[in-house]
């Protein structure tokens, strides 16, 4: 059984394209194009469930069709729509060196001033111009901090931490 934090979410599967079967593939990350995945795992009622891929196509940087093995008919493919797509963590080609922004939610962010946790890395606000992360203190309080790469310091794919350089008195706001 594949479990939560063996995945993260790089998409939503839109709506059924044609009748044999294709789907739109809303895409959050292409990692699943850069490492040659076989399959991708989609969530079903709490269940996550790999689905191997026949074919896929981009239509934009945003935009795929994808089909599924067993997916042949626009019936079958109206079940998925609406579903959220999932990646395999140990497939993926992220890196400390390279990390896609949805890799790292859930990972447990930590000063690395005073080499204490934050709190949990919930979402990454794309609303502004300047990307925002969202984190979760141990308290339920949030935290906004800038999502910019000179604050980063240092990521652990495999512990699930970022260390990061706050500025003095941010976390005063």
């Amino acid at each position: 059984m594949i479990k939560q934090d063996e995945v993260y979410r790089i998409g939503r599967l839109g709506k059924a394209h044609g009748v044999k079967g294709e789907l739109t593939f809303q895409v959050e990350d292409d990692v699943f194009d850069r490492v040659g995945a076989d399959f991708l795992v989609v969530d079903m009622e709490g269940i996550l469930v790999p689905f191997f891929m026949e074919a896929y196509r981009f239509r934009s940087n945003e935009s795929a069709l994808v089909t599924f093995e067993g997916i042949d008919t626009a019936e079958k493919a109206q079940s998925l729509v609406g579903h959220e797509v999932f990646f395999p963590r140990a497939l993926s080609d992220g890196s400390s060196d390279h990390v896609s922004w949805n890799e790292i939610l859930g990972f447990t962010v930590i000063d690395k001033a005073t080499r204490l946790p934050l709190g949990i890395l919930e979402h990454i606000d794309a609303t502004t111009a300047n990307l925002l992360f969202e984190i979760r203190t141990d308290t339920g309080e949030t935290l906004l901090l800038p999502a910019h790469s000179d604050l980063i310091h240092h990521a652990d794919m495999a512990a699930r931490t970022i260390q990061m350089e706050i500025p003095h008195g941010l976390l005063d706001l």
